[in-house]
């Protein structure tokens, strides 16, 4: 009978079939924060095919309710991630704070949680300020000077104060600050430091001393003791001797006795292990001495009985937690104890890991991701061995089982170094498959098997094989990887990418003749480089926020960030140094740049100024190669609002069908 209706009805109506198509919807407009240039119209149509890849969000711990099993979290309902209270497992998330900016981090007042406090900056120019939000109230007060950049707060055991770092006196220095959070007057300098890597870890028990770090570069960092009152300083790990080799120390605890400490460190190792120091003789006992991992994170818990740590193994986390026992005198660990999860989870990464204080020292919350789920939050009650998920965030509505798991890929570099990445292939569209070489930054930096977000698009439905190297000058490889593009080595990791192309060659699933390099940060300037030096062997690339040239960059960082950088790139001040950056760089290079360049920046960003970015557009253009430019007003190292990077994302999409996939 409905057969019959429809055709009745189609009959009755014969102009229907025939009626003219819909009015074409006009492009999409471009916020006024946004400046464009050279970037074709983006269609109207693309936005709608593409929406869904765009709402996905992730959920990040921030910290415990000191008198109950309630938790701060970060994620984003509108443009930014904002703070949010969750009472249980599953239960809603409350958001607290409104602000277009993005909060960074929060933590609990920690003797009874009447507050918190939270840490933002204002148009990504990372100028971060503390802010005091009382939960009776839901009023904010601003506690840090509006003006420079401060870390978040370290809070003394009795909660009434907080220590944090400021560059307040010259903007280059990282001076100790101190204050009582209720009252911002009492807020004074404590310490005046000379560097930009100074770090506030902890408070000693009885709360008259503070642990800091003082790092020199991913290699090198040292450890103090300050007194809480007077500021006076003491130095707990010593500077080695001429000809012996930096030590670096990262994350580090006062055992709960006040006699030594926990932390990670290289000394004597490949790797950053687990060792106890003991204050009085300065003696390091090694927890886990024959780890073949970096140890990434770890807390200790709050009886000082349990620490809870991640391994990095090639790139995955691995969660374990040690029992401690002090025998003779000498603090031991017994063999770790994993997590059972259930349902099962693989090739994950595991972050902000972070016992309860109070009412249940059993209970450990952390971060995980992975390829198949963004950030959730998790905990585990070591007594039942129980974990539960505490958060489930959104895909966009795409089904998890559509993501591709990556697969481990290594290839030898040109001086027979073996380099690794990770590969994501979907579907294929077309075989063999176009390919597109993601480089992360830092330099000291590791890709890590976790959630593509919107990048997924390009695998599932554009048909793409997204490949994540981790050249030489990445972490989790070991300490001598890590120096290995130091200063004048810095063409060998060019090289490195030079051998994935070779090897991509070899590979009869993947397109060589269709590839497409990209980065941000660090991974923008590879960018550059390899559009540079092997533009014959691409298609087109894309830089996100990268470095035209390493000697103007060090000139125009941020002053707390420059020594830094140097440690790692080299001192431009130095004549030779300062002559193979010029020599090198892609901006005086850039008559080689003849594939089509898109290149994206933030108009307030700290680290990598805009001008790196104007001055490679520029030079492009005078030289009539193809470059597509786009800047936000409102964003710095990044596009962090919602609005931003789906119009980035969308211009991205324009970009690969354009000049990759014909």
């Amino acid at each position: 009978m409905n057969r019959i209706v429809l055709l009745v009805s189609l009959f009755l109506s014969p102009l229907c079939a025939f009626a003219a198509d819909p009015p074409a919807k006009p492009p999409l407009t471009p916020a006024e924060n946004l400046v464009i240039d050279g970037i074709p119209p983006i269609p109207a149509e693309l936005v709608e095919q593409i929406g869904r890849y765009t709402e996905s969000r992730a959920a990040t711990f921030q910290d415990w309710q000191p008198g109950k099993a309630e938790m701060l979290i970060t994620t984003r309902f509108g443009d930014t991630n904002q703070v949010h209270r969750i009472v249980m497992p599953g239960g809603a998330r409350t958001q607290l704070t409104f602000f277009p900016d993005r909060i960074d981090g929060a933590s609990y007042e920690p003797a009874k949680g009447d507050f918190f406090i939270f840490t933002k900056g204002a148009g990504g120019n990372e100028f971060t300020q503390n802010y005091r939000y009382d939960n009776a109230t839901g009023e904010v007060t601003l506690l840090t000077d509006g003006k420079s950049k401060n870390s978040g707060p370290t809070w003394s055991n009795k909660g009434d104060r907080i220590i944090y770092t400021s560059t307040r006196r010259n903007g280059a220095d990282t001076d100790i600050y101190r204050q009582s959070p209720l009252d911002p007057k009492t807020d004074r300098l404590l310490a005046e430091v000379k560097g930009g890597g100074w770090d506030v870890l902890d408070w000693s028990p009885d709360d008259n001393e503070l642990l800091v770090l003082e790092e020199i570069s991913v290699n090198e960092s040292y450890l103090w003791l300050f007194n809480s009152e007077t500021g006076e300083k003491k130095e707990l790990t010593p500077r080695p001797a001429d000809g012996a080799e930096n030590v670096a120390y990262s994350r580090a605890q006062f055992a709960k006795d006040g006699k030594g400490i926990f932390v990670t460190t290289d000394r004597e190792s490949e790797f950053q292990r687990l060792a106890y120091i003991d204050l009085a003789s300065g003696k390091h006992t090694y927890l886990l001495p024959d780890i073949k991992f970096d140890m990434d994170d770890w807390d200790l818990s709050d009886d000082g009985k349990q620490i809870a740590y991640t391994l990095n193994e090639n790139g995955v986390s691995t969660l374990h937690v040690l029992d401690l026992a002090l025998k003779n005198g000498v603090t031991t660990a017994s063999t770790p104890r994993e997590p059972v999860f259930n349902p099962p989870l693989k090739n994950v990464v595991i972050t902000g890991v972070r016992w309860h204080r109070h009412s249940n020292p059993n209970l450990l919350a952390f971060n995980v991701t992975g390829a198949r789920q963004p950030a959730d939050v998790y905990t585990w009650d070591t007594s039942k061995n129980a974990t539960t998920r505490w958060t489930e965030s959104e895909t966009g509505g795409i089904p998890s089982a559509r993501f591709t798991e990556p697969e481990l890929v290594k290839w030898k570099s040109f001086d027979g170094k073996e380099i690794t990445g990770f590969l994501y292939r979907g579907r294929e569209l077309s075989n063999p498959t176009p390919v597109i070489i993601n480089i992360h930054g830092g330099p000291e930096a590791q890709f890590r098997p976790g959630y593509l977000a919107r990048n997924n698009y390009f695998i599932n439905e554009l048909g793409c094989a997204i490949l994540y190297p981790n050249v030489r000058g990445s972490t989790g490889y070991g300490k001598t990887f890590v120096k290995l593009d130091n200063g004048f080595k810095r063409e060998d990791t060019y090289k490195d990418i030079s051998s994935l192309l070779d090897w991509i060659k070899t590979q009869p699933q993947l397109d060589a003749n269709r590839v497409m390099v990209t980065g941000g940060s660090y991974g923008g300037h590879m960018t550059l480089a390899v559009a540079c030096n092997y533009a014959d062997r691409i298609r087109c690339a894309l830089d996100v926020v990268g470095i035209s040239n390493l000697a103007t960059f060090l000139k125009n960082t941020e002053s707390y960030r420059r020594d830094l950088r140097r440690a790692e790139y080299g001192d431009e001040r130095d004549p030779k140094m300062a002559e193979f950056m010029e020599r090198t760089a892609p901006l005086n290079n850039a008559k080689k740049i003849t594939k089509p360049l898109f290149v994206v920046a933030g108009a307030n960003d700290p680290r990598v100024p805009k001008s790196e970015a104007d001055q490679i557009v520029e030079t492009l253009k005078k030289q009539g190669t193809p470059v597509w430019y786009l800047v936000a007003k409102d964003e710095g190292h990044g596009f962090a609002k919602k609005k931003n990077a789906d119009f980035q994302f969308y211009s991205t999409v324009q970009f690969i069908r354009e000049f990759l996939l014909k």
